[in-house]
């Protein structure tokens, strides 16, 4: 069969109106990861994705973030009129080599990443939150310009004149201070008891803070320094000019993770309005699920 005879039957399924149902992606492999789909040939009238984990669509090239590790089978459905043709591919999403959780609230969710270097708040958060423990918690205090707490299980199905702040799973964990953790805007942090009752500045074995703060300038670095006698690194001191946070905190708490999206969460979170003791007027829940 010569060329202009295959080209001519190409145009022939054309006319007749047959879609193609062929795509491509690119993007990420490992979980959190954001896959770009596009059709080639743009030939349907409409389509249909599935992209094997519950999610569809209806956008001729649409993006989809798998949030987990897994094989997924994408199918898509290109249509004209009743005519319609299906494609399937394999897509393998790999599990990330770094521990990952996303706190979801209704004001938009938060990726934070845990570090390795504070081992045992990672291994305790990620226990919790894969018991559900957090579910429907409330982010119970909030203070504008500063940071915002929760993780208290009393806060759950909580009466609006209901104190809270001192629940917990029943044990503490030790601090695992590290200098290159430091108080920057989006940290995620292990809230406490005061020093006089906790001189080992144990953790919270579930109440966690996240770091709005404030501006910081190298003169307050300095005087912290000062203060606490160590140093800053440049590209701490960087980040803290850059970002904002709370150094006063730092050696103080432990800092176990960091937002690395979401940030602007923290900010919609930190306006709401509060009641006398810090608590939003309207609760602020959350979920908290981790990446694999």
């Amino acid at each position: 069969m010569n060329r202009l005879l295959i080209l001519a039957l190409g145009l022939l399924f054309i006319a007749c109106g047959r879609p193609v149902a062929e795509f491509t992606y690119s993007g990420e492999n490992e979980a959190p990861a954001d896959v770009q789909f596009e059709t080639t040939p743009k030939e349907g009238e409409t389509y249909e994705w599935d992209f094997g984990d519950g999610n569809t669509s209806s956008e001729v090239a649409p993006s989809h973030r798998y949030a987990n590790s897994g094989n997924y089978t994408v199918v898509l459905k290109a249509s004209n009129g009743k005519k319609s043709a299906i494609k399937k591919k394999e897509l393998l999403i790999e599990s990330p080599e770094q521990c990952f959780v996303e706190i979801q609230t209704d004001f938009g969710n938060m990726l934070v990443l845990l570090y390795d270097a504070t081992p045992q708040h990672r291994d305790n958060f990620i226990k919790l939150a894969e018991e559900g423990f957090y579910d429907d918690l409330l982010f119970h205090r909030v203070i504008n310009g500063f940071m915002i707490q929760g993780g208290d299980p009393k806060s759950k199905n909580a009466k609006a004149k209901d104190r809270l702040g001192s629940g917990g799973p029943g044990y503490q964990v030790p601090g695992e201070f590290v200098d290159s953790l430091i108080h920057i805007k989006g940290a995620l942090a292990a809230a406490r008891t005061g020093d006089q009752v906790n001189p080992e500045r144990k953790s919270s074995g579930s109440q966690f803070y996240i770091v709005q703060g404030r501006p910081v300038t190298e003169r307050q670095l300095s005087m912290m320094e000062a203060q606490k006698d160590f140093n800053y690194s440049s590209d701490q001191k960087a980040a803290y000019m850059e970002l904002g946070g709370t150094p006063q905190l730092d050696r103080g708490y432990t800092v176990f993770g960091m937002v690395i999206e979401g940030l602007e969460v923290i900010d919609k979170i930190a306006n709401v309005r509060t009641l006398p003791g810090d608590r939003p007027e309207k609760d602020v829940k959350m979920k908290i699920r981790v990446i694999k």
